[in-house]
């Protein structure tokens, strides 16, 4: 009975150690997709991922300010890296709707989100639970706004205003050129100014 008392108690030192070698699994980069988004190779499986907890501009449907150098970003950085490790949040779905794979992505032991979000090449978004690495996400993202790195920088605010205000000028000409038109003109007007403000503000 002693024997088998110290065998039992052997196993049991065994497991948080198999647990804590499980929570990172080791992948190669089979293809970068965009700033968020990428095929890695496990095993003998290709699986695409979307990196858990946050969101990068648009780079691939349509072209969003930021979304070709978040791109190059992840992709530089991926290809580069001499180890990519994957990880599963206990709080998140394996899987989102488009069956892509929500993990965390480490590449050379770093955590590749806080990178994108530090750099100012992406946001903190779709936190559905309490995940594992929002908070670091969240003290990044406070830095690069206070940075004013990337998509936060004060000259792309401006600039988006700029080409508002130039946008709003031109239909306003166009109000007063064709009086019968006003009503339609107006209502675009009305819904584009609120659709931008909304977009920018959120």
């Amino acid at each position: 009975m002693k024997k088998y008392g110290i065998i039992m108690f052997s196993l049991l030192l065994l497991i948080p150690i198999q647990i804590g070698a499980e929570e990172k699994i080791a992948v190669t980069l089979n293809q970068c997709v965009d700033g968020d988004t990428a095929w890695f190779n496990v095993n003998d499986e290709k699986i695409k991922t979307r990196f858990l907890a946050i969101d990068t501009p648009e780079s691939t449907n349509k072209i969003e300010a930021y979304g070709k150098e978040a791109s190059e970003f992840t992709c530089s950085l991926l290809k580069k890296a001499k180890t990519i490790e994957i990880e599963y949040d206990p709080n998140s779905e394996k899987l989102d709707k488009y069956q892509r794979h929500l993990v965390w992505v480490f590449v050379d032991d770093h955590l590749l989100q806080e990178e994108i979000i530090e750099n100012g090449l992406g946001e903190v978004a779709y936190l559905y639970d309490n995940y594992k690495y929002t908070s670091i996400l969240e003290q990044a993202e406070e830095i690069a706004k206070q940075n004013q790195v990337g998509m936060w920088s004060t000259e792309e605010k401006d600039n988006f205003y700029f080409y508002l205000a130039l946008a709003i000028m031109i239909v306003v000409i166009i109000y007063l050129i064709f009086p019968k038109k006003r009503k339609k003109i107006q209502s675009k007007i009305k819904s584009t100014i609120k659709k931008e403000i909304k977009k920018k503000i959120s």
